[in-house]
């Protein structure tokens, strides 16, 4: 570091130029939901190809054949307090809001824009039903679901019904669709943003309650929710800058490390910056989870500064600051660059989760931390042998000015350079002495050894019971900031449409299914049955089956529907008379696929999607093993967003057992004693029990944005445990108490500075209006706070429990020296073969730097 000033400089030269690649941070910003959410070639991708291929677009538009969500506005009028809406007074409202969206013009009207069926646009059934005439909703005798063959179970919610009737007797919602014509992109946004702002007035004003949403509002709120967090950040990097300075801070004017601190900052933000323009140079995709990087990357940053600068108080202050550098590199190296390793391996394995968002943030992160490992040993390196420099000249911290040296533990404003004239090192700061006369000893005593142990074990319950409380699946309204219009939405639609379901598409793929041939027939009748059975199905409404009304149509028309010539002459005419031409692929004579339709119910929540969609793709498989197979495949839009649940918990666990299988093999290198190695990996498995179970109770489901904060968990499990750990097995101490005392003074202030320093990080994120910014709070304050407790408490107790963990290195060291007094190198049969390893790691770390 003879360099040190060009140092710094090349450093903030190459960051600045790879952070130009920001410049295309728009360009890289990948926010689209059902990629980022959704899983990588997901079953229910390649059925709506499958969909898609066979059923291509047509001009008469259907909703209930839709393979998209669709391009629509939506409204949900309720009463105001939850009154009957299904008034006169409702309907004139609704009649004019009706008007005044159909009358908004950006350039082109709705009439130009909407989807048409038959030339005309896509009406609302509830309005046809009372022929726009407000009055007609008291005389109308309306059954429901089913009215006059219509089915009115997305139109109207919170129904109530006469006694022994279907007909209606009051509602507490009716929603209302206006489809756009999906191939006019541009003038429908532009439509769609002039219906926001109209709906965005309305509902301050009328004597109903509405609530709106269209197709790019969830699209829309999801890209402005990183907006939110960008002001955040600055309380962050002031938190983190005077949590360090304040952590850092001495009353000896020289030896007080207020700049250094500030810089060990500056340099995990440098590393972010130059980490993630590399990235978007090289066209990485920057997802919205992204964001959240940043603010873990500056918490793990500052706890690695910690670490260099405990292991430079550690050394003689009276050596040149090169040698004093020299000595932090040799002691400090090997805790950061293994905790940088676990760390980096914890998100590479993250890269194995199918979902982009995942993918990204890992991505991203892993890169980062690499880059401040890199910039703690090189940038921050520099700051730390320049402030050494400027210890050695006794320099004020601040005015740069000689200062007369102290003569003992000098705390005055003109005086400093006091260190301890036994040890030739800086004096001990008060928090080393808590933890070694006070805490460790506390800790080792047997009353408070079995507190612990009950501590453990109620925290051990509390953890099981909430793992079985999990909730799985990314519930889409979380995408919305707090008090969006679109939270507003689905919360409507959660309480008085749920009582129907998706209508699921049954569609035949098999090309050489014989459709007139009656044992086929039976087959796929037996088939629907099955569907039909089902527990979310509705066995009221039957399947809206083409084959169903084409058979009775032929015994109406007298021709044989058994005979495969009759079947396909007529099939043409029955399809464009009837209305089911876009249900059958009928070309060249040939039927390649044809579709049908089962209605749902009662899908309220995750649980119910998830269940809803095996049961459905279970029977599917059990209709192609029937003896007359019926191949066909089931499909619905939210299908694509319920994939999530088939890979979410198996993905989850499987990157938890690789990395902590990972883990498992750092802590044998790191810790040379198998026992305490696993003692390690014990931790990491009760750390994520404690996460996974406590996060259910605080209100997160297990998705993909909580998947990434129990990988990262395994990461942050090593860095706590394994140095405790280590630092136990290391000690020179005889008794396991005083080995858990020792390990505890050690580690026990660089741990509490690095779990504050992380949540520092992060905790302003409680603050964010998106449940994904939160979510990432919540989980990393879990990880960090449980982690820093099993650091801290709970491992150095358990470790004293197994004392052959700590006495085979003791004892071995011991023969090893008498070894040496007897003049040989050659280790007592029987002893421990890790012993001449341990030596050697020995020689180099100081376990006062853990």
């Amino acid at each position: 570091m003879t360099h040190r000033m060009f140092n710094r400089l090349l450093w903030l030269t190459k960051s600045a130029a790879l952070g130009a690649g920001f410049i295309f941070l728009q360009e890289r910003e990948a926010n689209d939901i059902e990629e980022q959410f959704t899983p990588v070639n997901g079953p229910a991708k390649l059925e709506r190809a499958i969909v898609e291929k066979n059923f291509p677009p047509s001009e008469e538009f259907s909703q209930l054949r839709l393979t998209s969500d669709g391009t629509y506005a939506s409204l949900i009028i309720t009463g105001l307090h939850g009154e009957n809406v299904l008034t006169e007074a409702a309907f004139n409202d609704i009649l004019e809001l009706d008007r005044q969206v159909k009358n908004i013009s950006t350039g082109n009207t709705f009439e130009n824009l909407c989807a048409k069926t038959k030339g005309n646009c896509m009406s609302n059934l509830i309005l046809d039903i009372i022929n726009y005439n407000a009055t007609e909703i008291i005389s109308s005798a309306i059954t429901y679901p089913m009215n006059n063959g219509t089915f009115l179970g997305p139109s109207i919610g919170g129904v109530e019904l006469k006694p022994d009737s279907s007909e209606i007797s009051s509602a507490k919602a009716v929603r209302l669709f206006y489809f756009l014509d999906q191939e006019k992109t541009m003038e429908n946004s532009e439509w769609l943003d002039g219906f926001l702002k109209l709906l965005s007035s309305y509902t301050k004003q009328k004597t109903v309650h509405v609530s709106y949403f269209t197709s790019i509002s969830r699209q829309h709120e999801f890209e402005n929710n990183s907006d939110s967090v960008i002001p955040l950040f600055s309380v962050t990097y002031f938190l983190a800058i005077t949590i360090s300075i304040l952590s850092c801070l001495r009353l000896d004017c020289v030896r007080t490390k207020v700049w250094v601190a500030a810089f060990g900052v500056v340099s995990a933000g440098l590393a972010v910056l130059a980490s993630f323009g590399l990235l978007l140079f090289c066209g990485m995709p920057f997802a919205m989870t992204v964001a959240t990087a940043p603010f873990l990357i500056l918490g793990v940053g500052v706890d690695d500064m910690f670490i260099m600068i405990s292991c430079w108080q550690k050394t003689e202050v009276d050596k040149a600051f090169e040698l004093r550098l020299a000595e932090t590199y040799k002691e400090a190296g090997v805790s950061i660059t293994i905790t940088t390793l676990t760390d980096v391996l914890a998100f590479y394995i993250g890269l194995l989760t199918p979902f982009r968002s995942v993918q990204s943030f890992c991505m991203y992160t892993s890169t980062a931390l690499l880059f401040c490992y890199i910039f703690n040993i090189t940038f921050f390196g520099a700051c730390l042998a320049f402030n050494g420099r400027r210890e050695r000249s006794n320099r004020h911290w601040l005015t740069c000015m000689r200062v007369p040296e102290a003569s003992g533990d000098g705390k005055g404003c003109c005086v400093g350079g006091a260190f301890d004239e036994n040890t030739r090192k800086e004096f001990e700061m008060p928090v080393d002495s808590f933890f070694k006369n006070y805490y460790g000893p506390f800790l080792t005593r047997v009353w408070v050894k079995v507190l612990v142990c009950l501590i453990y074990a109620g925290y051990l319950a509390v953890s099981i019971y909430g793992c079985f409380q999990i909730q799985e699946g990314l519930d889409l309204k979380h995408l919305a900031a707090d008090g969006s219009y679109v939270g507003d939405y689905y919360d409507n639609e959660d309480e008085f449409f749920s009582d129907f379901g998706p209508n699921v598409m049954l569609v035949i793929k098999d090309e050489h299914f014989q459709y007139w041939n009656p044992t086929a027939r039976k087959s796929l009748d037996s088939c629907l049955e099955h569907f039909q059975n089902l527990t979310m199905a509705d066995p009221d409404i039957p399947p809206i089956s083409w084959l169903h009304v084409y058979v009775q149509f032929g015994l109406n028309a007298g021709f044989d529907v058994d005979d495969e010539a009759q079947f396909k002459s007529h099939l043409t005419a029955f399809l464009n008379y009837s209305g089911f031409s876009q249900d059958v692929n009928f070309t060249n004579n040939h039927i390649h696929a044809s579709r049908m339709f089962v209605q749902t119910v009662d899908i309220r929540t995750a649980i119910d999607e998830k269940n809803m969609l095996n049961a459905f793709r279970e029977i599917a498989g059990e209709c192609g093993k029937l003896q007359t197979p019926v191949d066909l495949i089931v499909y619905h839009p939210a299908f694509i967003y319920f994939d999530q649940y088939a890979v979410i918990i198996t993905n989850t666990v499987q990157n938890i057992v690789v990395a902590t299988c990972a883990m498992l093999v750092i802590s044998l290198l790191l810790i040379p004693n198998p026992l305490c190695s696993l003692w390690v990996t014990f931790a990491i498995a009760s750390v994520i029990v404690g996460v996974a179970g406590f996060m259910a109770l605080w209100d997160v489901s297990l998705d993909s944005v909580s998947m990434i904060n129990l990988v990262i968990c395994i990461g942050f499990s090593v860095d706590f445990s394994a140095h405790i750990s280590y630092a136990f097995v290391s000690s020179e101490e005889s008794s396991v108490n005083d080995k858990a005392t020792d390990a505890i003074t050690k580690l026990g202030y660089p741990i509490v500075q690095g779990a504050v320093s992380t949540i520092a990080g992060v905790v302003v994120l409680a603050a964010a209006k998106s449940y994904i910014f939160r979510t990432f709070f919540k989980i990393m304050f879990l990880v960090i706070l449980f982690g820093a407790v099993h650091g801290i408490t709970f491992i150095p107790v358990f470790l004293t429990f197994l004392g052959t963990c700590g006495q085979t290195c003791s004892n071995s060291r011991d023969e090893n020296e008498e070894n040496l007094r007897r003049g040989t190198n050659e280790p007592q049969a029987g002893t421990d073969m890790s012993n001449s390893y341990t030596r050697q790691v020995e020689a180099h770390i100081d376990p006062d730097c853990y």
